[in-house]
């Protein structure tokens, strides 16, 4: 076959546009035991890197644990996942400790990311100020998702945006940490909010 033959320059056309994903880093916040490891865990297509660590009576006597009694482990660096949006994007997870003591690795797992997504527990709604905090202060898009533990949430999405007072452009959604679909369609809102920020 000749570098002539129709054939040949199909696959040659069709070998050339096959180009990997493009990479891209999202980061997965909030207050400690909000479900940040079981989202990074539901939606990665890799098992998932956890740096999880036993929870020992020292950290108990630190750590809120009355409404996360089952809690018996807690991230104490990152935990890292991704998944292929589709040919041309992929979308790396990294998921940030929980507790204020770690919060001087932030910075380095944030660098290069496009957006974060805020976890947020309503029955705890104070522990998610820092999270709020950092982004509005970096200036990262960010949406905050409120987990619904045990199917339900204490508080409207509107008493959310006002207890944690964001702006109106900051997308306010409910999701299952638990179930795959419902992570990705809250991952979908920071890309979309990612890319509104972009072509502004």
């Amino acid at each position: 076959m000749t570098p002539t033959d129709p054939a040949a320059r199909g696959t040659a056309v069709r070998t050339a546009v096959v180009r990997p994903p493009l990479p891209v880093k999202l980061v997965v916040a909030g207050g400690f035991g909000v479900g940040k490891t079981t989202t990074v865990g539901s939606i990665s297509e890799i098992e998932p890197l956890t740096t999880e660590a036993a929870i020992t009576e020292v950290a108990a006597g630190v750590d809120d644990l009355s409404h996360t009694p089952r809690k018996t482990t807690t991230t104490v660096a990152m935990d890292f996942g991704c998944i292929t949006i589709d040919p041309t994007l992929k979308l790396y997870l990294f998921g940030t400790p929980g507790q204020d003591r770690f919060g001087f690795m932030w910075d380095d797992l944030v660098e290069g990311a496009i957006g974060a997504l805020v976890i947020v527990d309503t029955r705890r709604l104070d522990d998610c100020y820092a999270a709020v905090d950092y982004f509005e202060d970096k200036e990262i898009p960010f949406a905050v998702a409120v987990n619904a533990f045990d199917g339900e949430v204490e508080h409207t999405l509107d008493e959310v945006r006002w207890a944690l007072d964001v702006s109106v452009e900051v997308p306010v959604t409910v999701f299952d940490a638990r179930e795959r679909g419902s992570v990705r369609d809250a991952l979908l809102v920071v890309m979309e909010l990612a890319l509104a920020r972009t072509e502004a």
